[in-house]
């Protein structure tokens, strides 16, 4: 017999009606409380709504003592509707359904299936001791509503109480709230009684301050996946270009020709830009020659580390930490380009490793524009992350993002910036990559199987405003060198000139001298090659046995690894220029028709695309095995992977970095001389040629005063004659000469002098010629 009868078994007439109004009040009232127990307010309202009705006195007394219309007698039956509830509370569905305040025939229902369940519970556990004492609850709770009506409205009311308790999402009956609830209810709360429960309850959270919050913030970066793939870049970076920062001030890697003029590079675009920006191209070597700073590439993207510091040693350490940072950033750029392409992380580090400490580019290491590719990759993999767009998930347009397309233009741009020698052929690729992909959508939006593929208004003004961005830097960037180029028509390539750097198909399996593996088991083929150090272009034994086997188990679907495949293919045959049937049908056609392609003067330097894609290939392979592996483990039990099965995982990563160990040789800088730092210019250090010229550059950091010297990759017609009639200096023909090209001094440097024409003129008396002789240290000062 459930609480909603009186002692003789009939139902009171309106107990429904009231009953479903008690109900949705008290579900109010047991959501704010989730032991069960309501609110003083609440419970009053309850009370008072109905006052002809013992039952909701009752019940309303049940929920908070004291309030009106709770009788004597109440707190047993309450204590008694306390147990009864903690029995049919493992139901849910009768107690929600009170709580919820639905319909009196759900309710009743409800309460109805409850008591069901306490006796199959009871039934079920005889040993559960909360159970029985359910049963006995029951049997006195049917004992108060024989003989007490008041009592078994109280018990209906602790039922609904437990019910509304159970709706609002509270531990619900079944629990110990409830005996919280019976005894606050008992009088315990008036007495001003502790509860004595209250210290078994779990500790608040505690709410952090503001810098415990910005704390855990950065903790969260430190530990991301991109801060760690960047610490791991820096410091493979340092490891595998030691001992580049053993003495960063007084050497430079693979020799002091190249490097010293790229630190001057550095030096100078700072400095002028600090100064007089106007006079960017206008530089202080190969005086009197306007537009000198493009004679070359010219790593103006580096110019911010050139602000800091004066002097050649400030310039070789700027050279030393760039050289160090740009093998970071290619290998961080690449590991970024797979990862949104779709491969794991190790198979993404072996692209990185790859394509940054890839055999050939140790020849390279004089070079420091070439090895500034990183930007490449790390724009690629930008646009591609804007666009949403990854080759293994294909288009995805919710992922798509602005900001990364406006990043991924301006890394392009600034990768341009470094040189043209690397970036032209980027910006070709950015080209032709942006006609393709407009093609495919235009035809797949339209033509063939016309589907609905969103770009958005915004991604297509980001790409417009990146890409004209972009085309503007290069179309400022290369009006210098075509100024250059009208100047100075010699500066302009030849397809012989090509010829002589095109690398044959050996090539492509030769190490250079400075790979520590290689180096000394591949001599003899270097020896076959006409020009070596721009013809062995092995990219690692490795990493080619990892592509190959990236077409048969990949991640990459069969499309994209042909496609990959071809573009090994085409890069291959470009990069050895005229050696693929002379060229004929594709280097010479770029080298006629395409603009800016003649100025290229090594076709194997090509090979970055081709390192590029092999390491994409390569990271299609690993993401595959490391797949199948964690699925091999996760089969174990426990699932636990074996130490062999972790080393297997790393095993390519460790092999491909392991073919990019060097032996790079790292000559100390020669001195500056003292002179150097106190004459004026215009100067004209002798000896000049084209490799003493580029220490010359370098000297000149100190004080950036006009110096005829320059090194680059042509030498212009002027300072070819300066070179040729001070062969006898000092006489009247060279001193007349200097003067009318407005040298004021000469440095002659006499420990270079052996063997040469100076050797017996140096100490020559100068009368007669209107100029003054001073030594300053190992320097001969001569001032016109």
């Amino acid at each position: 017999m459930t609480t909603e009868q009186s002692a003789s078994g009939s139902p009171r007439p309106g107990a429904a009606a009231e009953k479903a109004d008690t109900a949705g009040k008290t579900e109010a009232a047991g959501k704010a409380d989730t032991t069960g127990a309501t609110t003083g307010p609440a419970a009053a309202r309850t009370a008072g709504a109905e006052p002809r009705t013992g039952g909701a006195q009752s019940k309303a007394g049940a929920a908070e003592p004291g309030a009106g219309g709770a009788r004597p007698g109440a707190d047993t039956a309450q204590a008694e509707a306390g147990a009864h509830a903690r029995a049919v509370g493992a139901d849910r569905t009768g107690a929600t359904g009170t709580g919820n305040g639905k319909t009196d025939a759900t309710a009743g229902g409800a309460d109805k299936a409850a008591t069901t369940a306490g006796k199959d519970d009871a039934r079920a556990d005889a040993t559960d001791k909360d159970d029985a004492k359910a049963g006995s609850a029951d049997k006195v709770d049917a004992k108060a509503g024989g003989s007490d009506k008041d009592g078994a409205k109280a018990g209906a009311a602790s039922k609904t109480g437990s019910a509304g308790a159970a709706g609002a999402g509270g531990e619900g009956a079944g629990t110990g709230g409830d005996k919280a609830a019976g005894k606050s209810q008992d009088g315990d709360d008036k007495e001003g009684k502790p509860d004595r429960w209250e210290a078994f309850a779990s500790a608040p959270e505690p709410v952090p301050s503001r810098l415990g919050r910005a704390a855990r913030a950065v903790g969260r970066r430190l530990i991301h996946e991109w801060t760690l793939a960047a610490l791991a870049s820096l410091a493979l970076a340092v490891l595998l270009t030691w001992p580049t920062l053993r003495y960063p001030r007084h050497t430079l890697p693979q020799d002091y020709w190249d490097p010293s003029l790229q630190a001057w590079q550095m030096a100078w675009s700072g400095h002028i830009l600090l100064t007089n920006p106007a006079q960017l191209w206008q530089s202080n070597t190969f005086f009197p020659e306007s537009w000198s700073f493009a004679f070359s590439d010219t790593l103006l993207g580096y110019a911010p580390a050139g602000m800091i510091g004066t002097g050649p040693e400030a310039a070789v350490l700027r050279y030393n930490i760039m050289f160090v940072l740009a093998h970071a950033l290619a290998m961080l750029g690449a590991y970024a380009l797979a990862r949104q392409l779709g491969a794991g992380r190790i198979g993404s580090a072996v692209a990185g490793a790859g394509f940054a400490y890839a055999p050939w580019l140790l020849a390279q290491a004089g070079h420091l524009h070439v090895i500034s590719n990183g930007g490449i990759p790390l724009a690629l993999a930008m646009l591609a992350r804007g666009h949403g767009w990854s080759l293994r998930h294909g288009y995805r347009p919710e992922r798509r993002h602005d900001g990364w397309v406006y990043a991924g233009w301006f890394v392009a741009a600034w990768q341009l910036s470094l040189g043209f020698g690397i970036g032209l052929p980027f910006a070709y690729f950015l080209a032709g990559t942006v006609l393709v992909a407009a093609v495919t959508w235009f035809l797949r939006r339209w033509v063939v199987r016309p589907v609905k593929r969103p770009f958005g208004r915004r991604l297509l003004i980001a790409d417009l405003v990146g890409g004209l961005f972009f085309a503007g830097v290069g179309g400022l960037l290369a009006i210098p060198y075509f100024k250059v180029a009208g100047a100075h028509p010699q500066a302009e390539r030849s397809i012989g000139d090509i010829g002589v750097y095109s690398p044959p198909a050996a090539g492509f399996f030769t190490a250079p001298a400075e790979s520590r593996v290689w180096g000394a088991l591949h001599e003899g083929a270097r020896a076959a090659l006409p020009w070596h150090p721009e013809m062995t272009l092995l990219p690692g034994f490795v990493l080619y046995a990892l592509a190959a086997g990236g077409l048969f188990f990949s991640v990459w679907k069969l499309r994209h690894r042909l496609l990959l495949l071809a573009g090994v293919v085409v890069t291959m045959v470009l990069a050895m220029g005229t050696r693929f049937f002379d060229g004929t049908f594709t280097y010479v056609p770029l080298f006629d028709h395409l603009p800016g392609w003649n100025g290229i003067r090594t076709p194997g330097r090509l090979m970055l695309w081709t390192t590029l894609l092999l390491g994409l290939l390569a990271a299609g392979a690993v993401s595959a095995f490391a797949t199948r592996v964690r699925e091999v483990y996760a089969e174990r039990i426990p699932s636990w992977p074996s130490p062999w099965l972790r080393l297997a995982t790393l095993l390519p990563l460790v092999l491909v970095l392991g073919e990019g160990l060097n032996a790079t040789p790292h000559p100390v800088v020669p001195s500056q001389p003292a002179a150097m730092r106190t004459v004026d210019g215009p100067l004209l250090v002798l000896p000049s040629s084209q490799s003493l010229d580029q220490p010359v550059m370098l000297w000149s950091t100190s004080k950036f005063q006009d110096v005829v010297n320059g090194g680059s990759g042509f030498t212009p017609r002027q300072l070819d004659d300066v070179r040729r009639v001070t062969l006898a200096f000092p006489d009247q023909t060279s001193v007349d000469y200097l003067r009318v090209l407005g040298v004021r001094n000469v440095l002659l440097m006499r420990d270079h002098i052996v063997g040469t024409p100076w050797e017996v003129t140096v100490d020559a008396p100068v009368d007669g010629l209107g100029i003054t002789r001073e030594e300053i240290g190992d320097v001969v000062v001569y001032r016109l």
